[in-house]
């Protein structure tokens, strides 16, 4: 489905993604795991059309996204939660979950994708009429993931899911993310806490200063000495973004 090759990105002069490649196959999930500043939020925004790369491929379907906007993105079926789960803090639960389907009309019915989000994340059906602005964090992170849900996307990428949540939150996340797995979608998880990496994942990449340093199982990496240094903390690296 998805296929990245050879990305490179700058920001302000400075080179944040060096050449990295990864691929995600129909209904895959691949967690990108790397330190904060290794680059995961950068790759992200380079697939959702945020950023430009100086160099690379990235195709979707055989689609080159690239030069496409962010909206033309979204409307291919790749929905994105990011890190900070904005929520519109003026429209309730219920219509930040509805907004994608205003958006985009193809695909399945808007009835039945707003039924998978809160059958995903039962936890907000008690909370449709609240306004956004009265969430706590980890309600507006189900939010955000319920309504990158709803645009029936094929693909959604999910910056950092578990960042910042209190322990209660977390396992009805981490129930949500493998509800969602279960559907048959593909995801990409962005993760820079090895705990917080499921065990069933398909695949792990795992990123450093801007470039991939690994692809394989969650096993393998485990087994490697100099990887784990590294997803483990244990070596101090220079921030990126």
């Amino acid at each position: 489905m998805l296929n990245v090759s050879e990305l490179t990105v700058d920001i302000q002069g400075s080179r944040i993604l060096r050449g990295i490649s990864l691929e995600v196959r129909a209904g895959e999930l691949v967690c990108l795991l790397g330190r904060n500043g290794a680059g995961k939020t950068t790759t992200f925004r380079s697939l959702m059309g945020y950023l430009r790369p100086v160099s690379g491929r990235i195709s979707w379907e055989d689609k080159d996204l690239a030069r496409l906007s962010t909206w033309q993105i979204a409307q291919l079926g790749i929905g994105f939660s990011p890190e900070e789960s904005e929520v519109y803090a003026d429209l309730t639960v219920e219509e930040n979950i509805e907004l994608p389907t205003w958006t985009r009309t193809c695909g399945r019915p808007a009835a039945e994708r707003i039924s998978e989000a809160y059958r995903i994340f039962p936890k907000l059906e008690r909370y449709r009429k609240r306004g956004g602005a009265e969430l706590s964090g980890g309600e507006r992170k189900m939010v955000s993931i319920a309504r990158a849900l709803a645009l029936d996307a094929e693909l959604l990428l999910l910056d950092e899911p578990f960042e910042g949540l209190s322990p209660a939150i977390i396992p009805l996340v981490a129930e949500g993310v493998a509800a969602i797995r279960q559907s048959g979608k593909a995801i990409v998880m962005a993760e820079s806490n090895l705990h917080h990496v499921p065990d069933y994942i398909d695949k792990l990449v795992v990123i450093e200063r801007g470039e991939i340093i690994y692809t394989g199982s969650l096993s393998g990496a485990l087994g490697d000495v100099e990887v784990m240094k590294i997803i483990a903390g244990a070596v101090d690296a220079e921030p990126q973004t």
